[in-house]
């Protein structure tokens, strides 16, 4: 494949002042697409145009991937603009840097992708979950199909909470094939294709604006479209352990910091007729913004530090399954205090906060969820395995 490092990669990395302007890009429309659940393109396309989307295609492809430390700051600043824009660059982002680890795309496809994505906004996701199984990451598999027919792969079934459902380019619908021997993978779907129903589920407490809808599939694609495995030889659900498993905890960090700045607007603007002057010279109040402050560098500093051992290839992944946990309990705390501190005003959707609890609870149904992250540091713990299984090889998607 040509190289396109000028027009795919990551464009250096962004200063602070450019992450502000693509925070305050994403929070210029948030709140209208939060209201009425629209698909965020004003968003995604700041982040397009900022290079984000393709930051992660590997050097092999024109690109040269991204650092777990770069991977905090960006989705810190997209997590404060707009965190449904920001989940669906980091599926975006996890899909690239999936391929550049083992090639599940056709290479012809692929090229596609990125041509495409040179003149647009190409989103990609992996489309997993379904109504009755649930989300997959507990184990199970699909009750959607694939069957092989003369030119392709007919796939036929229904998806639930599929992320970014109206704009993607492309689902990674994940599949069973019905071979005598089946198959389990994901078999790449057009979004455009005919057969593909997106069915307007999503109607949450929060992330309102990700889309993360329903979607039906009766559709035929490519045989090429699907490198499936036997069903036992992969693992369901494995964790990931390079820069791209930072992106989801991050933006929901960056969710409490934007709580965390508009307080620090509200308490220095609120004069109550009764104090005759601005709430932010009570002591009672500054306890709150240094008790918000320091849960979100709690969880910036856990973030800096994964990052760190990331970036050197010492990562445990039973410590990233508890840094997700804590980041997630710091950031919904901060936004949590925050909102009881303000009262009603902190509840009326006039203001932001309300928007920024809601979307900051979503950080719990996130994988590894805190059960499941808890399990595995115990295991860990009492049940420890060989030093060589614990650590990574190294940066890996």
């Amino acid at each position: 494949m040509t190289g396109r490092a000028s027009a795919l990669a990551f464009p250096g990395r962004l200063t602070a002042a450019e992450l502000t302007e693509v925070t305050a890009a994403l929070a210029a429309h948030a709140a209208e697409h939060d209201q009425d659940g629209s698909f965020p393109w004003p968003g995604v396309r700041a982040a397009h145009d900022a290079g984000l989307l393709t930051a992660s295609v590997g050097r092999r492809f024109g690109g040269r991937g991204v650092t777990a430390e770069e991977t905090v700051a960006v989705f810190l600043a997209l997590g404060e603009g707009d965190p449904s824009v920001a989940l669906l660059v980091a599926m975006t982002q996890l899909q690239h840097a999936l391929q550049d680890a083992a090639d599940t795309w056709p290479t012809e496809l692929y090229e596609r992708v990125l041509a495409e994505s040179q003149e647009r906004p190409v989103l990609l996701n992996a489309v997993r979950a379904e109504p009755e199984l649930g989300a997959p990451a507990r184990g199970g598999l699909p009750a959607t199909t694939a069957h092989r027919v003369a030119d392709g792969w007919h796939v036929v079934g229904r998806k639930a909470f599929a992320t970014g459902s109206e704009g993607l380019a492309y689902h990674l619908v994940w599949v069973v094939t019905d071979e005598p021997e089946p198959r389990v993978g994901h078999v790449i779907v057009p979004g455009d294709a005919d057969g593909v129903e997106v069915v307007r589920t999503w109607d949450h407490l929060g992330m309102r604006a990700s889309s993360t809808h329903d979607v039906i599939y009766d559709v035929v694609v490519p045989l090429e479209n699907f490198a499936g495995a036997p069903i036992g030889s992969v693992r369901n659900n494995p964790p990931l352990t390079g820069p791209l498993s930072l992106a989801v905890p991050s933006l929901y960090v960056g969710v409490a910091r934007a709580a965390a700045a508009a307080f620090v607007a509200f308490a220095r603007e609120r004069v109550p007729s009764s104090l005759g002057r601005p709430i932010a010279t009570l002591e009672r109040i500054q306890t709150v913004a240094g008790e918000a402050h320091a849960q979100v560098r709690s969880a910036e500093l856990t973030l800096a530090a994964l990052a760190a051992d990331i970036d050197h290839g010492r990562v445990r992944a039973d410590d990233l399954a508890v840094a997700k946990l804590l980041t997630s309990r710091a950031a919904i705390a901060a936004v949590q205090g925050i909102v009881a501190a303000i009262g009603n005003p902190g509840l009326t959707r006039a203001r932001p906060f309300e928007r920024h609890l809601r979307d900051v609870l979503c950080a719990r149904p996130h994988p590894p969820q805190d059960d499941a992250a808890l399990l595995a540091a115990g295991r860990a713990l009492l049940l420890p395995a060989p030093a060589s299984a614990q650590l990574s090889k190294g940066p890996t998607p």
